[in-house]
C-alpha cells in the first residue's frame, strides 16, 4: 500500500527513498453496523474492504443484531434480508486476499429488541414493553433461556469467521434490574448480575475457540468489574463525543493490565452529513489516548441508529480518518485531511468537493438539532427538534448547501463505489436543505404567519422526489431489508 501511494503521488518514476514506516496500532479496524435497517450487499462489502485495505486498515467488523439466517431458529431475520454461511465466506475470502481480518458482531445481551418482538421469544426479555418494544431490549440473565439462545446463535455464526477475536458486544441492557431480575439485582447489584452472565457468554466463545471483544461502557459504569473480568478478553472503550469522558477513563482499564482497544466514530448516525469537526477530534483524542495507554488497537465505528438513513459514502471521509490516525496519529495533518481525502479518493484537486464535505458536515453545529429527525418530525409535535431549530443557522445552512458546484470537482472515470458515495452526499445535502426548509415552514405555520400555497406545494413536491431518490440509492448498495419503513416515514414529511 505503501508503494501505491508513492506511485500515485509521484507517477511511474519513484524516487530513491528509505521508508521508515509503521502503525501505532496492531488492529486498526472498522466497525459496520449492518442491523439497523441497511443489510449491505456483499459486493457492496467487498469493494469496501478494498478502499479499507488501501487506507492500511487490517480489520472490518460487521455488527448483527438479528440479520443472520440461523438453521435452528429461522424466524430471526425474517423480513429483514439476512446475510447466510455463504455471504460470509465469501466475504471472509475476500479479506482474506486483502489482508483484513473479518471479525464477527454479535448482539447477546442488550439491543435484542428485534428478536424478543418475535412472539416466540417474547417470553425470554427482561421487561417488556420497554421503550414500546414488545419484549424490550435486554434478555433476561437468569431465564435460561436466555444464555441457551445465545449459545445457539454463537454455535451457528462465530466458526464462519477465521479470526480469533469475536465481539459479543454485552452494551447497553438499558432495563436490567427494572423487570424480571429485580429481586436479584437488589441483592447482588446491577454489576454483579451483568458479569454472572457476561462470564457465560464469555464462556461459549472460549469454547468455539474464540477471544471475547466486549463493549466497556457497562464495566466502566461499574469499575469493581475490572478486577473480576478474565484476562482472556478484549475491552472495546467507546466514546463519539470529542471529549467524552470515557476517553480518559481508557487509563482505568490500562491499569487493570485487560487488553483493550479505544473505539471512536464517523458521527455518521442520527444525521444525513455526520458532523465531521467532532468526528475528527473524537478520533483524534481517542487515538492519542490509545496511543498513550498502550491499546492494542482503534476500531473506528459507523452505527445507523432508527432506520439508517445515513448514507456509506457520507461515512468514507471519517472512516479514512480514522485510518489515518490509527496509523500514524502523531504525524496526521487534520487542518488538511478533507483536502486529502477528496483528492486520493475523488480525484479532486479544486477543492470544491472538499468544500461540499466540509459545509455538509457542519450543518448540524448551524442548526443546533438533528435535521435527521426534523425531516420526518410529524408537523404536530411541539416538543421535538424542530422548536430546537435556530432559524438563522438553518437559512445560513439553506444558503451554503445552495451554493452552485458544491459537489462538482471531481475526477472522471472513477470507479462505481465513488460514483454512488458522490450521489450519496448530494442526496444528504439535499435532505438537510430540505429538513431546514420543511422546519422553517412549520415553524412559521405554528406561529400563524402566512405560508404561500404554492411555496407549500413546491416544498411538498421536492420532498415526494427525495423519496424516489432515496429508494433508488438505498438499493445501489444494500438490500432490499427495512427499506420499507424508511420510504413509509420519508412519505409522511409532506403532511404539515
Amino acid at each position: 500500500m505503501t508503494l501505491c501511494e508513492l506511485v500515485r503521488t509521484c507517477g511511474q518514476r519513484l524516487p530513491g527513498c528509505i521508508i521508515n514506516d509503521r502503525p501505532d496500532f496492531l488492529r486498526r479496524g472498522a466497525y459496520l453496523d449492518c442491523s439497523r435497517g441497511k443489510v449491505p450487499s456483499v459486493d457492496t462489502l467487498k469493494a469496501l474492504v478494498e478502499r479499507l485495505a488501501g487506507w492500511k486498515i487490517n480489520e472490518l467488523q460487521l455488527y448483527f443484531e438479528n440479520v443472520f439466517r440461523f438453521a435452528k431458529h429461522p424466524k430471526i431475520g425474517r423480513g429483514y434480508s439476512p446475510f447466510n454461511a455463504a455471504d460470509i465466506g465469501e466475504l471472509e475470502a475476500h479479506c482474506k486476499k486483502h489482508h483484513v481480518r473479518l471479525v464477527g458482531s454479535q448482539a447477546t445481551f442488550g439491543h435484542m429488541e428485534k428478536v424478543l418482538a418475535i412472539k416466540e421469544y417474547r417470553s425470554l426479555g427482561e421487561l417488556a414493553g420497554f421503550r414500546g418494544y414488545s419484549g424490550g431490549m435486554t434478555l433476561c440473565p437468569g431465564d435460561p433461556g436466555s444464555i441457551a439462545l445465545v449459545r445457539d446463535m454463537l454455535g451457528e455464526l462465530a466458526p464462519l469467521f477465521a479470526a480469533a477475536d469475536f465481539n459479543i458486544c454485552g452494551d447497553e441492557p438499558w432495563e436490567l434490574g427494572r423487570g424480571r431480575s429485580k429481586r436479584r439485582v437488589g441483592r447482588l447489584g446491577v454489576g454483579t448480575v451483568y458479569l454472572r452472565f457476561l462470564e457465560k457468554i464469555i464462556a461459549t466463545v472460549r469454547r468455539l475457540g474464540k477471544r471475547a471483544n466486549i463493549w466497556a461502557d457497562i464495566v466502566l459504569a461499574y469499575p469493581e468489574l475490572l478486577g473480576e473480568l478474565p484476562d482472556d478478553i478484549t475491552l472495546l472503550n467507546w466514546e463519539y463525543e470529542a471529549c467524552g469522558p470515557r476517553i480518559e477513563r481508557t487509563a482505568e482499564i490500562a491499569a487493570s493490565g485487560l487488553p483493550f482497544m479505544v473505539c471512536p466514530g464517523t458521527s455518521g448516525w442520527l444525521t444525513h452529513g455526520t458532523r465531521l469537526q467532532n468526528a475528527m477530534a473524537n478520533v483524534r483524542n481517542f487515538s492519542a489516548a490509545g496511543r498513550k495507554y498502550g491499546a492494542e488497537g482503534l476500531l473506528n465505528t459507523d452505527w445507523g441508529d432508527y432506520g439508517h438513513r445515513n448514507f456509506l459514502g457520507v461515512s468514507l471521509h471519517g472512516l479514512a480518518h480514522g485510518a489515518a490516525h490509527a496509523w500514524c496519529g502523531t504525524k496526521a495533518d487534520d487542518a488538511t485531511f478533507t483536502r486529502r481525502f477528496c483528492e486520493h479518493v475523488f480525484g479532486d484537486t479544486s477543492g470544491r468537493l472538499a468544500s461540499g464535505i466540509e459545509q455538509l458536515g457542519a450543518v448540524r453545529d448551524r442548526v443546533g438539532c438533528r435535521l435527521y429527525y426534523t425531516l420526518v418530525e410529524p408537523a404536530g409535535r411541539k416538543d421535538g427538534e424542530v422548536a430546537k431549530i435556530d432559524p438563522d443557522g438553518a437559512r445560513e445552512a439553506i444558503e451554503r448547501l445552495s451554493a452552485p458546484g458544491l459537489w462538482a470537482g471531481a475526477a472522471r472515470g472513477l470507479d462505481r463505489f465513488e460514483r454512488v458515495a458522490l450521489k450519496e452526499m448530494k442526496l444528504a445535502g439535499e435532505m438537510d436543505l430540505l429538513a431546514c426548509r420543511r422546519a422553517l415552514m412549520i415553524r412559521d405555520i405554528r406561529a400563524g404567519r402566512s405560508v404561500r400555497r404554492a411555496e407549500q406545494r413546491r416544498l411538498c413536491g421536492k420532498l415526494d422526489s427525495l423519496v424516489g431518490k432515496f429508494e433508488v440509492l438505498w438499493m445501489l448498495r444494500n438490500r432490499k431489508s427495512r427499506l420499507g419503513d424508511n420510504l413509509r416515514l420519508l412519505g409522511k414529511a409532506s403532511d404539515f
